[in-house]
């Protein structure tokens, strides 16, 4: 390990982003805020849904923030740079082991992760208005929480970045996030899928359940949902999983 030249990788990953801040803050806030206002706002204050869906909807657009962003942050840079670009031959010779190439990439994105959440959290409660009842009493779980769903997207970014073609980057989208996301108890309660028994376990396999579940449970402990140590424990198993699967993905991609 030279940590000289991982932190050298790191803060150039660090100046991209600074030099492109605009463009990043409006593709991390846009998609969050509509959700936020047509469901949050719109729908709410029509008397379509009740005002405490406002509680229910807050913790999961931060979810989806965080993995979305932390997914699109690693995987498609990295798509560009193994297959168009070939910008990463200049990192893989750089004087550091490749693996840890892979975990730069992870740290990196999960700083921007974790930048998403934190910018969502008070725009996307001024979008909604008044009626959000939600609650930071629990510092520290929800800090681990945001650790855990950061490094689970930018885990799962190099993952994918890894193993999904230039030209599938609309397929992987289409088959791997959207279904991930539309049943990762985003925008309802895990509870809420009693009436679909079958559907409800079998989502359990879908990580993002239990991070839009643990945020709520730590923001909006009135609304029903898994227990944080459950899905605390449910995330650091699936971010083991994808940091070992994504690490030697990228070292196979790297020497092929």
């Amino acid at each position: 390990m030279n940590w000289k030249t991982f932190w050298a990788l790191l803060a150039r990953d660090g100046h991209v982003v600074r030099r492109n801040l605009i463009t990043m803050l409006v593709q991390i806030l846009l998609q969050p805020l509509l959700f936020c206002f047509v469901f949050g706002r719109v729908l709410t204050t029509g008397g379509f849904m009740r005002a405490q869906f406002k509680s229910v909807l807050l913790p999961g657009v931060i979810a989806i923030s965080i993995v979305i962003t932390g997914i699109q942050a690693v995987a498609m840079p990295l798509i560009g740079e193994f297959q168009f670009s070939r910008e990463i031959e200049d990192r893989l010779l750089s004087p550091i082991e490749n693996g840890w190439i892979g975990v730069e990439k992870i740290l990196a994105g999960m700083m921007l992760a974790l930048a998403a959440g934190l910018v969502v959290i008070p725009a996307a409660w001024l979008t909604m208005g008044s009626g959000v009842n939600i609650s930071f009493a629990h510092p520290f779980e929800f800090a681990g929480f945001l650790l855990l769903v950061a490094l689970l997207a930018a885990s799962g970014g190099l993952a994918l970045g890894c193993s999904v073609p230039q030209t599938h980057i609309g397929l992987m989208f289409s088959l791997v996030l959207m279904p991930v996301l539309m049943f990762g108890c985003v925008y309802y309660p895990w509870a809420f899928l009693r009436t679909f028994p079958e559907l409800q376990y079998a989502v359990l396999v879908n990580p993002v359940v239990y991070a839009s579940e643990g945020l709520r449970g730590v923001m909006a402990p009135q609304v029903p949902h898994i227990a944080g140590p459950i899905a605390a424990g449910a995330l650091a198993v699936a971010d083991t999983a994808l940091v070992t699967i994504g690490i030697r993905k990228f070292r196979r991609k790297a020497v092929s």
